[in-house]
């Protein structure tokens, strides 16, 4: 099982990099970048349901089927992992404003992926990692740190969809840059929460696992970031560029 879990790795691992290079000429277009060439249209709100729900309940098939179920540990992986599910599946769908759509063939690549995660994350947290390797877990300093890592990653992300939300007055449908909070640095604030709390997750498990989730997150995420700062610089011109902001990265890119 582990070497085959192996080359499952190393084969997301790759996946990652084409999607970081195919990012790099076609934008993922929904949001701020709908593009109906992806697919008939569905609402932003159904589209982030049926896209991100399919992690959050693989990932609770994986854990009630192992045998480390009520395992301390392991149960708190479980638990950092599925908050941030719970909420991008159930919550933040149902607080979105606006009439925004995204295309079914985007919702069709993230349940996909998703379903991978959950398998590449449930799989190594569960029954592939070593019998032993949870012994003395929380006595090792990575724990806290990856859980402080990602809960910062969490507040940077949840805080900065709130001052997305916000920016419209219900019935508006023009576009505004956001500002406040890691807005003041980054063009993509929620991104780089997200990519946060991610390598907070890889530390806090101290798995490859999770830290090919990190690569698909940045794979994904920063292309997405250089779309967008190029719509806001064209859409806004010098009132956007005369903010120095970098796209995900605060000071580095």
């Amino acid at each position: 099982m582990v070497a085959a879990f192996d080359i499952f790795l190393i084969v997301m691992s790759l996946l990652a990099l084409a999607v970081f290079v195919a990012l790099q000429r076609f934008e993922a277009g929904y949001g701020y970048l709908f593009d109906a060439r992806y697919g008939p249209p569905l609402s932003n709100r159904l589209g982030w349901i049926l896209m991100e729900a399919p992690v959050f309940i693989a990932m609770t098939v994986l854990w009630l089927l192992s045998d480390r179920t009520w395992q301390a540990a392991p149960l708190t992986l479980f638990l950092l992992f599925q908050s941030h599910y719970l909420y991008r599946s159930f919550i933040f769908p149902l607080r979105m404003r606006g009439r925004s759509k995204m295309p079914l063939g985007i919702v069709a690549m993230g349940m996909l992926f998703n379903t991978l995660n959950a398998l590449m994350q449930g799989g190594w947290i569960f029954f592939v990692s070593p019998a032993d390797y949870y012994d003395g877990w929380f006595a090792k300093p990575f724990i806290y740190i990856g859980a402080a890592v990602f809960f910062t990653g969490m507040y940077i992300n949840r805080r900065s969809d709130a001052i997305i939300r916000n920016l419209r007055r219900p019935g508006d449908t023009r576009h505004y840059i956001p500002r406040g909070g890691m807005f003041r640095y980054v063009s993509s604030a929620n991104y780089f929460g997200e990519l946060t709390e991610w390598v907070g997750f890889a530390i806090a498990s101290w798995s490859w696992a999770g830290l090919v989730f990190v690569w698909w997150t940045f794979a994904n995420l920063a292309p997405r970031s250089a779309s967008l700062y190029r719509r806001y610089t064209a859409e806004f011109g010098e009132e956007f560029t005369s903010l120095h902001r970098k796209k995900i990265i605060p000071f580095i890119y």
